[in-house]
C-alpha cells in the first residue's frame, strides 16, 4: 500500500461514486465480502450484487438503489482492509464519509451494527427520492469559485419562493449547489460570467442538503430514534460540524440535519488533518475523495481501497 503515515484516516464516498462492476473484485477475490452482499440482498429483499455488477446503470443510479449498493461495496472493502492490513488498521486514528458515506464511517468505527446501517440507507434513500419526486429540482457542481462569490450567484438566480444554496462544500474551487431546476437554469450564465470555470449538471434525483428535503429529514429522523447506536471505537468527524464526535448518539440528531444542511467535506477534512492525522485511504469505488484532499493537501500520502487497483503488500 502506497500510505505510510502514522496516524491515518479513512474516508468513505457518497452518492455519485457508483457505477456498474463496483465490489466484483472484492466479491471474486475474498469470501467476507461475498458474505455481506448475500446479507444485504436477503434484507433488501432483491439481489444486490447483480444489480452492482450488471446493472442497468440507469436502476443503479436511481437513489433508492445506489445509496444501499454503495454502502455495501464500501463496507465489504472495510471488511476486507481489516482483515489483509492490520499494521494500516491499527494506525487508523479517525474515520468520515462524504453525505452517504458518513454511514459507513459510523458503522466502520463500531456506532452501527451492519444491518441497522443498512436499513438506515435503505429508509434514507427511499425517503429522499420521494421528497426529490414532490418537486422539480437538482444539483450542479461549480468549479472555480470560492464560497462567498458563490452564495452571491445563489441570492441572484433564486426567485421568488425558489431554494438554491451552496450544498457540498468539497474543496477549495469546487463546490456544488442545490435547488429549483429553474434556479439553477439561471445560475450557470451568471457563474462563468464570475469566472467559473466550469458548471456540471449532476446526476442526482433532487435538491440534496437542502429545505426542500426536509419530508425525508423527518422520515429518516423517526427512524434514527428507533435505532440503538453503539459506543465508537474511533472519532466520527461530522459533515454537519466538520467536528469530530466520539458519541454515537450524537448522529441521531446529525444526520437527520445533514439531510438540509450543506455537507462542510472540506472542513472536515482539515479538521483531521489539524488532529494529527496525516494520511489516508479511501475506502470503497471512486476516487472523487482522494482529489479533493489533494487540493486541500498535496503533501499527504492518499491511497484507495476497494475497486481492484490496489498494489497489494
Amino acid at each position: 500500500m502506497a500510505v505510510e503515515a502514522d496516524s491515518i484516516g479513512l474516508l468513505f464516498p457518497g452518492q455519485g461514486a457508483q457505477a456498474v462492476g463496483m465490489g466484483g473484485w472484492l466479491v471474486r477475490e475474498f469470501p467476507v465480502a461475498k458474505s455481506l452482499y448475500d446479507q444485504a440482498s436477503e434484507l433488501l429483499g432483491y439481489d444486490l450484487l447483480r444489480l452492482s455488477l450488471e446493472g442497468p446503470a440507469e436502476r443503479l443510479d436511481a437513489t433508492e438503489f445506489s445509496q444501499p449498493a454503495l454502502f455495501v461495496c464500501s463496507m465489504a472493502a472495510a471488511a476486507v482492509f481489516r482483515g489483509e492490513f492490520p499494521d494500516q488498521t491499527a494506525r487508523v486514528r479517525g474515520v468520515a464519509g462524504l453525505s452517504l458515506g458518513e454511514y459507513s464511517a459510523i458503522c466502520y468505527a463500531g456506532g452501527l451494527d451492519f444491518e441497522s446501517a443498512l436499513r438506515l440507507v435503505q429508509r434514507r434513500g427511499q425517503a429522499m427520492q420521494a421528497a426529490a419526486d414532490q418537486v422539480d429540482s437538482g444539483m450542479a457542481s461549480v468549479l472555480g469559485l470560492d464560497l462567498a462569490a458563490l452564495e452571491a450567484i445563489c441570492e441572484a438566480a433564486r426567485g421568488p419562493d425558489e431554494v438554491l444554496v451552496p450544498a457540498n462544500l468539497l474543496c477549495p474551487g469546487n463546490i456544488a449547489v442545490s435547488g429549483h431546476r429553474t434556479a439553477l437554469s439561471r445560475l450557470e450564465p451568471l457563474a462563468m460570467e464570475a469566472g467559473a470555470s466550469k458548471v456540471i449538471p449532476l446526476s442526482v434525483a433532487g435538491a440534496f442538503h437542502t429545505a426542500l428535503m426536509s419530508p425525508a429529514a423527518a422520515d429518516l429522523g423517526r427512524a434514527l430514534e428507533l435505532t440503538r447506536f453503539a459506543p465508537l471505537q474511533l472519532p466520527v468527524f461530522s459533515n454537519v460540524d466538520a467536528q469530530p464526535h466520539s458519541d454515537a448518539a450524537d448522529f441521531r440528531e446529525l444526520l437527520s440535519r445533514q439531510l438540509v444542511g450543506p455537507v462542510l467535506w472540506g472542513q472536515s477534512l482539515e479538521a483531521m488533518i489539524r488532529s494529527g492525522i496525516n494520511g489516508f485511504f479511501e475506502i470503497g469505488t471512486g476516487r472523487v475523495l482522494r482529489g479533493t484532499l489533494k487540493r486541500i493537501n498535496r503533501k499527504l500520502p492518499v491511497d484507495g481501497f476497494g475497486d481492484g487497483t490496489e498494489v497489494r503488500a
